[in-house]
């Protein structure tokens, strides 16, 4: 292991993928660039070195287990530092409609596109193919209805946008209502 310094090669793996890359994606490009075989043990240990090497306040990155992979994100912080570039890149930004098409696909996948557009009350077409184009959400097959509509759900790219492992973590309705957005009191 030592003697190919995977954990050089593992680095530039994460580092150059723009998504979360898994382990097994990681296996088999280091099995293929020194032809033998290597254990998910050994790269382990190789993540768990890049993970220490990047945990010290010299770095502004770290890397993180998300979407069932690897990727280096900002350490918190400089969130706010790089909010503001974010906030000067509107153009990528996702419009009001945009963002409530996504949230009901992001609770409700699979979904088609009249079951969104009956929850919204508008047309949602242009939403869904922004989403689309923004890679997302993806399309997930055809409903067994007539017509055999296409369903829509959320995307890896989606997960690792909003830092989810999966879609238990979403927020929950409880979660996000406050206190004085609710009308008449609250008799227990």
């Amino acid at each position: 292991m030592l003697n190919h310094n995977i954990t050089r090669h593992i680095e530039a793996l994460v580092f150059s993928s723009s998504q979360s890359i898994g382990m097994q994606e990681i296996i088999l490009a280091l099995n293929a660039v020194f032809n033998e075989e290597f254990t998910e043990t050994q790269v382990f240990e190789s993540i768990e070195q890049i993970k220490e090497k990047y945990s010290h306040d010299d770095f502004a990155i770290e890397l993180v287990f998300l979407n069932n992979g690897y990727q280096f994100l900002t350490k918190k912080d400089y969130h706010e530092t790089v909010n503001q570039l974010q906030l000067h890149r509107s153009k990528k930004k996702l419009s009001q409609a945009a963002m409530e098409t996504l949230a009901i696909i992001a609770y409700r996948q699979p979904i088609t596109k009249l079951e969104i557009e009956q929850i919204r009350g508008v047309n949602s077409d242009y939403s869904v193919q922004r989403l689309l184009e923004k890679e997302l959400i993806s399309i997930d097959g055809k409903a067994e209805t007539p017509g055999r509509p296409i369903l829509y759900s959320t995307s890896t790219l989606f997960m690792d946008y909003f830092g989810l492992n999966n879609l238990n973590q979403l927020p929950q309705l409880k979660d996000i209502v406050k206190e004085e957005n609710t009308v008449g009191e609250n008799v227990e």
